[in-house]
């Protein structure tokens, strides 16, 4: 006789899927490219030479748990600002739901330089430690939730994780799961008579308390084509160097960074300012809460100013946030060689 589901969820299961890891943060790390600001110095990752850890997925008493901890080794080459071939060895010891969704630590990279060693070289290497980054540690918060969204159907699961950060799977149930049989059928009939627009709306409804982060900075180019940049879904892969989906129109929704930031555009007066609701796709970000990301940029007779101000940004997440800005599109611009001004 088969386990009811509530019983059968409660039990422990785990899949291991090790090689699925390693093969997932190969074909995401070996796309990071990262261009400085001299002309022609960029440092792009080439292969993941060596892996070693564990990646599994597992289930307690209905909820899911992520479980990994392994570290990688990466080859990259590049090209300095003089025009010489530089290649190296990027070391990242430990890459871990601890670090990823517990913030237990920093992550840690070792750069080496393989090829000969030169002024330029350094430099470049210089330029990648400052850079690389925010681009990688973005792959890194992608990963528990690839992990849930491609394996958790292979478990019973639950729509809640069990621990603090481990993001649900999209598919999952927004419901929460209910003490007892008799409240769970309640539940269930509620949902059932309400309209679903009505259910939806209300599984949305998030307080949280926020503050709000402005980064700024200077680029020497017209602001329709920043503006462009920003919203064209053809241009924004150039700078974020992900899969992007923008009709750049009120009321549609966005996707950047292949779907780690997601939202609507409110309102775009074109070439200077972009209203959007915005949400940060990773385990640490509530679900459920928006924050408003408002952009304007403002042309002078040699550069634009951009702005970007992002309110109902959770307390707590504020350097976080201020590092994601700062990385995903300062930097961003930066590494498609728009001139910055100091």
């Amino acid at each position: 006789m088969a386990l009811p589901p509530s019983t059968a969820n409660w039990h422990w299961k785990n899949k291991n899927v090790t090689q699925w890891g390693r093969n997932w943060l190969t074909e995401e790390l070996t796309q990071l490219n990262v261009k400085g600001d001299s002309e022609g110095e960029e440092l792009t990752i080439t292969s993941m030479y060596e892996f070693e850890g564990d990646v599994e997925l597992g289930q307690r008493k209905s909820k899911l748990i992520t479980i990994y901890d392994c570290a990688v080794n990466l080859e990259w080459s590049g090209k300095a600002s003089d025009g010489s071939e530089v290649t190296g060895r990027l070391d990242i010891p430990e890459i871990s739901h601890e670090i990823t969704l517990d913030k237990s630590s920093d992550y840690q990279y070792s750069w080496s330089i393989t090829s000969g060693s030169s002024a330029a070289a350094e430099a470049l290497v210089a330029m990648a430690k400052t850079r690389a980054p925010p681009l990688l540690e973005a792959v890194f918060n992608r990963f528990p939730i690839a992990l849930i969204e491609t394996h958790g159907k292979d478990l019973t699961i639950s729509a809640d994780p069990s621990r603090s950060g481990t993001p649900a799977p999209a598919s999952a149930s927004a419901s929460s799961t209910a003490p007892n049989a008799s409240a769970e059928t309640t539940a269930s009939s509620s949902a059932s008579a309400a309209p679903k627009s009505a259910v939806k709306k209300e599984a949305k409804i998030v307080s949280v308390n926020s503050a709000t982060i402005t980064v700024d900075a200077s680029f020497m180019v017209a602001a329709d084509d920043l503006f462009s940049l920003l919203t064209d879904e053809k241009r924004i892969p150039a700078w974020t160097r992900a899969s992007a989906k923008s009709e750049a129109k009120p009321d549609t929704d966005y996707a950047l960074f292949g779907g780690g930031v997601t939202g609507k555009y409110v309102s775009l007066e074109a070439p200077n300012k972009i209203v959007q609701t915005w949400a940060l796709q990773s385990p640490t970000w509530p679900s459920g809460h928006t924050g408003t990301l408002t952009t304007t940029l403002k042309q002078s007779s040699d550069s634009t100013k951009i702005t970007l101000s992002l309110t109902g940004v959770p307390l707590g997440m504020e350097d976080e946030i201020k590092r994601n800005l700062e990385g995903y599109y300062i930097h961003g611009f930066k590494s498609i060689g728009l001139g910055s001004v100091l």
